[in-house]
């Protein structure tokens, strides 16, 4: 069974930091490109940022320079710093296996940035 388990939203000020963690099991991680996406209220889910396999990294124009993904392929971890947060960046994070025999996604993390 093939589990992602999102861990470290919450709270936090303009201007503040925060770092998501992405937990995979059940599927060969190193394998899988893992992206996160995120779901403001009312909008769509969009893209945020993306590594391969190969640790090739793209990141949605908006959050560039504000945002950096890695992997620990060792801990089958994906993590995504976030700074400089601002309100606009409110929303549910998605995390995202994505690979040639399947997607698969976590539950969702939210971070609210308000003072």
């Amino acid at each position: 069974q093939v589990q992602l388990v999102e861990s470290g939203g919450g709270l936090v000020q303009p201007g503040g930091s925060l770092r998501l963690s992405c937990a995979a099991s059940g599927i060969i991680f190193n394998v899988y490109a893992m992206n996160w996406f995120r779901q403001a209220p009312g909008k769509q889910r969009e893209l945020v940022a993306r590594i391969t396999s190969g640790d090739t990294t793209n990141y949605l124009d908006s959050v560039k320079g504000r945002i950096t993904i890695s992997r620990d392929n060792a801990k089958r971890t994906v993590y995504l710093q976030r700074n400089n947060l601002q309100p606009e960046d409110t929303a549910v994070y998605y995390c995202n296996a994505s690979g040639t025999i399947g997607d698969f996604w976590g539950q969702g993390s939210q971070v609210t940035v308000s003072s």
